[in-house]
């Protein structure tokens, strides 16, 4: 982390901070963070993204946090020439849309799967990418407001389930710096009513659904919702005492959304994932959770009774994991 380099790319460029599409929690936090950060050291910038804000949590942070992201389709004057950094997000993964600006830093905790040459790059394996900002924050001296230190907090504790999920001591460090500086009322009012009815339907499908084969879960939502919500309903099958692996997957009209949880360091979900659907769609992520998509146009390539084909997948690649 070079935060005095990242600073000399950017000034004196339109600057945009683009996240991966739909974005979750950790995504906005990170952005927001980094949008402020770059303002103390002069460097105005634009939040982006392309896709939809669709979980109610996600929605609730642009009004309590009070901060503007843009969707690519109300942008019309973002050029070739305009400088953009990817949050929580890189280039060439299948849930960032490659926008016409010029893609040359990235701050992010997940594993890179397609090289980008950028001129500053900040990829760790942490818990959440806010921990990364957060730290940019701490190291650099930068005047940590509670607004800011807030939304890098909601999205820290998220992305790691509450510090439970693939958490690093830095992460549990930025957790306490942030905390000292956190509004504990903006707090309470993002963990107040973050469930709307869609979110419980999803569950009942899930639960009406689920099926386990010694330590594996899988849940089917025959209905389309949201990438947040689908990870959610994951985390909810890997809580089931009998259940160490959790794969639950969504109906869309372009296709199957996967969200995959893993609680074994040998059985490694952004592998797994990318193995189960090699031929047939896209799959990656972390050692304890990752996400994948078959578009419609390979579903016929799993047979007509397609969720067994997706368990068997599943199911050859944990074992592979074992050998």
């Amino acid at each position: 982390m070079d935060w005095k380099k990242l600073i000399e790319i950017l000034k004196g460029h339109k600057v945009y901070i683009q996240t991966h599409n739909y974005p979750d929690p950790d995504a906005m936090g990170s952005a927001l963070g980094l949008q402020v950060f770059l303002k103390h050291h002069g460097v105005e910038s634009l939040l982006c993204y392309d896709g939809k804000i669709e979980k109610l949590s996600t929605k609730r942070m642009l009004d309590i946090f009070d901060f503007k992201i843009y969707n690519i389709d109300d942008i019309e004057d973002m050029t070739e020439s305009d400088y953009i950094v990817t949050v929580d997000a890189q280039k060439f993964n299948a849930n960032v849309t490659d926008f016409i600006g010029d893609e040359v830093a990235c701050i992010d905790h997940h594993p890179t799967f397609i090289p980008c040459d950028y001129l500053y790059k900040d990829v760790r394996f942490v818990g959440a990418c806010s921990t990364l900002i957060a730290e940019y924050f701490k190291e650099s001296n930068t005047p940590m407001d509670s607004n800011t230190a807030t939304a890098l907090l909601y999205g820290l504790r998220i992305d790691t389930n509450n510090l439970t999920r693939g958490v690093t001591p830095l992460d549990i460090d930025m957790f306490s710096y942030l905390y000292e500086y956190a509004d504990a009322d903006k707090l309470a009012a993002m963990n107040n009513s973050t469930m709307e009815l869609k979110d419980l339907q999803a569950y009942g499908a899930a639960i009406q659904n689920i099926k386990v084969y010694d330590n594996i879960g899988f849940a089917e939502i025959p209905f389309d919702c949201p990438d947040g919500l689908i990870a959610m309903v994951s985390d909810f099958i890997l809580a089931l005492d009998v259940v160490e692996f959790a794969v639950v997957y969504a109906t869309r009209d372009d296709g199957l959304k996967f969200s995959v949880r893993s609680e074994l360091s040998e059985w490694n979900a952004g592998q797994i994932v990318a193995e189960a659907l090699d031929g047939i769609g896209t799959g990656g992520g972390h050692v304890t959770m990752a996400g994948g998509f078959v578009p419609s146009e390979n579903i016929e390539k799993l047979g007509h009774l397609y969720d067994d084909e997706i368990e068997r997948r599943f199911v050859a690649a944990c074992r592979e994991g074992n050998k």
